[in-house]
């Protein structure tokens, strides 16, 4: 079976696209999607180009993983906004590309438990997990998983998250937004507050 994974450079998935690459015989890295050639299994994960319809063809199976319970939570970081919102159980989507928004045939839901502690740095980690082993046992069990099943119910969207997302409320605790801080980045996208008219910046870790 010919398996490529698909990804975007300098993204945070990348060292594990490379761990995945080393778990699959014979697969191959790729960050363009311009120089795949027919493969039997693509998977795209954290890839931020669109993928024009006709090279999507050249695949047989087009995989994307989505951190939300299609067609629930369409669109950008939703595993961050769930958190936000108090889930410490984020469902994964694994389904199959088209030209739609999210809008593809599904292969496999799992879920994704959480502790309710988990910063940026291990809650990607532990993303980046549930991703490599749903495509392993997509590839492992490739009969069972192989014929997808049509989204159903009704869709939501997420949008995508600024800089500015990532501003703490002064007139809140620390427990309010504990949510908050564990889903910032302390370089791209730290947390951070204004007063009077000045920006503070905040960063977490764990000691």
């Amino acid at each position: 079976m010919r398996v490529g994974i698909l990804t975007s450079r300098k993204q945070w998935f990348v060292p594990y696209a490379r761990k995945l690459v080393r778990n699959i015989e014979d697969s191959k890295l790729y960050f363009d999607y311009k120089s795949i050639e027919s493969l039997d299994v693509l998977f795209i994960l954290s890839y931020h180009k669109i993928i024009p319809f006709e090279f999507l063809n050249i695949n047989k199976h087009n995989i994307v993983i989505h951190a939300s319970a299609l067609p629930k939570g369409k669109g950008w970081a939703p595993m961050f906004w769930q958190i936000l919102e108090g889930k410490d159980k984020i469902p994964f989507t694994m389904f199959e590309a088209s030209s739609g928004i999210d809008d593809g045939d599904i292969y496999m839901q799992r879920n994704l438990i959480l502790n309710g502690l988990e910063l940026n740095q291990e809650l990607r980690a532990k993303q980046a997990q549930i991703i490599i082993d749903m495509c392993l046992e997509f590839l492992k069990d490739y009969n069972i998983y192989s014929t997808p099943k049509k989204q159903i119910g009704e869709e939501t969207f997420y949008s995508k998250r600024t800089f500015k997302d990532s501003e703490l409320d002064t007139h809140k605790s620390i427990d309010e937004q504990f949510n908050l801080l564990r889903i910032v980045d302390n370089k791209s996208y730290p947390a951070f507050f204004i007063k009077n008219n000045k920006k503070y910046i905040i960063k977490i870790e764990e000691a």
